[in-house]
């Protein structure tokens, strides 16, 4: 059963307590669209300084918006473009902070400074991305980079329950 908690302890200690939360919303549940919603209000609640949390999917080799946290976001994202198709196509986290400087970047949200986004990969197959944008440059430093990946982690073993 979840039980929402309040945020009080280091910056680890308040990530291990967000990744018990997922894991307490997600036990049981078998509908992709309802873990990543979840999944999404979750770190939109619990992140500061951020203003779009979400997920892209892959579809028909490109990433289409998912469940998601914040303002109306481009709906369709091509293979390797921007920092969430780089992200997947290099099946490596994108940390960007500044995405003024990042080649090619996709401006869904002028406001948007710095992001963070996560492959999902399950099965060894693309799945999508966990995206994250913050309107502070350098919002993201190596502890959100550790903890995001983790909380990725989580979220793909929930998509992967058959």
């Amino acid at each position: 059963m979840f039980q929402a908690q309040t945020y009080s302890g280091s910056k680890q200690e308040d990530y291990e307590l967000v990744l018990k939360q997922l894991q307490a919303l997600s036990e049981g549940e078998t509908d992709p669209i309802a873990i990543m919603a979840n999944a999404s209000a979750l770190l939109n609640q619990f992140l500061t300084d951020v203003n779009w949390v979400g997920f892209y999917l892959w579809k028909e080799d490109e990433l289409v918006l998912g469940p998601f946290q914040g303002l109306p976001a481009c709906i369709r994202i091509p293979y390797g473009k921007g920092v969430c198709g780089t992200a997947l196509k290099e099946r490596t986290t994108q940390r960007v902070a500044d995405v003024n400087q990042f080649p090619g970047h996709i401006a869904c949200d002028s406001a948007s400074r710095s992001e963070i986004v996560v492959p999902l990969i399950i099965d060894d197959a693309p799945y999508g991305v966990l995206d994250i944008d913050s309107p502070i440059p350098h919002r993201f430093d190596e502890t959100d980079e550790q903890y995001i990946e983790k909380f990725a982690r989580i979220v793909e073993e929930f998509l992967s329950v058959k």
